[in-house]
């Protein structure tokens, strides 16, 4: 899995003060160093709304369509993914859960399968069967690759749901380091959150 942000809203927390400041007629309160009290206070009070004035885009890839297939259920967002309409999927990698890597038997039977589709779904192209047909017997397991572009309360949002130790493994392997590169962005936005490395989930904290 590579998680890699391709871009942010340049001074995304100086722009949520100037935003947020609005509302209050305070813009004369801005200094060099008063935004991360401001947004803090935002968060605290639940006027989560001004941190969708600053956006952020990642790209995702070395996952599986598993996991996409969750991603895009997040709607205050925008997405393109690898098209299996006209990529040749005819060599594709894939994802093998944990679970199955470290069970011999499981691992044999999974491979296998995946390098059954891999035929079939060759002897279909030779058949002239169109990419956009023959994809109907990939698996989800197939690598593939999204970029995602939402503002930083969605992703608060993404977190919420995607970092928690009952998320699926997969999503929230991505969720976290997007959380670390979006701390190291925006820290004051995302000041509330803290990481467990060992465990692979963030949660929230009162602060």
């Amino acid at each position: 899995m590579k998680v890699t942000l391709i871009h942010i809203t340049p001074n995304p927390e100086q722009v949520i003060e100037q935003a947020g400041r609005t509302a209050y007629k305070s813009q004369s309160k801005i200094t060099g160093k008063s935004a991360g009290k401001f947004i803090k206070m935002l968060i605290k009070l639940g006027h989560l709304s001004v941190l969708e004035h600053a956006v952020a885009s990642f790209r995702v890839s070395g996952v599986s369509r598993a996991l996409t297939h969750q991603l895009v259920r997040h709607r205050v967002a925008s997405f393109t993914q690898q098209s299996q309409r006209y990529v040749s999927e005819s060599n594709f990698d894939y994802i093998i859960p944990d679970k199955i890597k470290t069970n011999a038997e499981a691992l044999k039977i999974f491979n296998q399968t995946m390098e059954s589709v891999k035929d079939c779904y060759k002897d279909l192209i030779n058949l002239k069967i169109p990419k956009e047909d023959a994809r109907f017997i990939i698996p989800n397991a197939v690598h593939t690759e999204i970029v995602i572009t939402a503002n930083l309360r969605e992703y608060r949002h993404i977190f919420d749901l995607r970092c928690k130790g009952d998320a699926q493994w997969e999503i929230r392997r991505m969720a976290i380091e997007m959380l670390k590169t979006l701390k190291q962005n925006a820290p004051n936005v995302f000041f509330d959150y803290e990481i467990d490395e060992k465990k692979n989930k963030a949660y929230k904290v009162k602060k």
